[in-house]
């Protein structure tokens, strides 16, 4: 029985999840996006200090660190991408 809650908890979070961004305009997808890549920052600083912790390196700690860092690794390369779409063309980028 519990795990049909937990099933039923995430199918619900899910498409929730799904109806909230769909509702977003294209305009502010690249702001919402920055913004939960800090949020994800803030998580994979504190799952780190939970891992400092020996006694609670747990499996959910070490899952929310790979989570949260493959999430601002993402974030950033998306970000990177999107600017450079911004660029003129023929024009360098300063300092690289």
């Amino acid at each position: 029985m519990p795990t049909l809650v937990l099933f039923v908890f995430v199918v619900a979070c899910a498409l929730l999840g799904y109806r909230v961004i769909a509702a977003v305009p294209p305009l502010l997808h690249t702001p919402l996006m920055s913004g939960m890549n800090a949020l994800s920052g803030i998580t994979l600083l504190v799952a780190l200090r939970a891992l400092s912790h020996e006694s609670s390196v747990t499996p959910l700690s070490m899952a929310a660190v790979v989570l949260a860092t493959a999430n601002v690794v993402g974030g950033f390369w998306v970000t990177e991408r999107m600017l450079r779409m911004f660029q003129r063309p023929g024009k360098e980028e300063e300092g690289r």
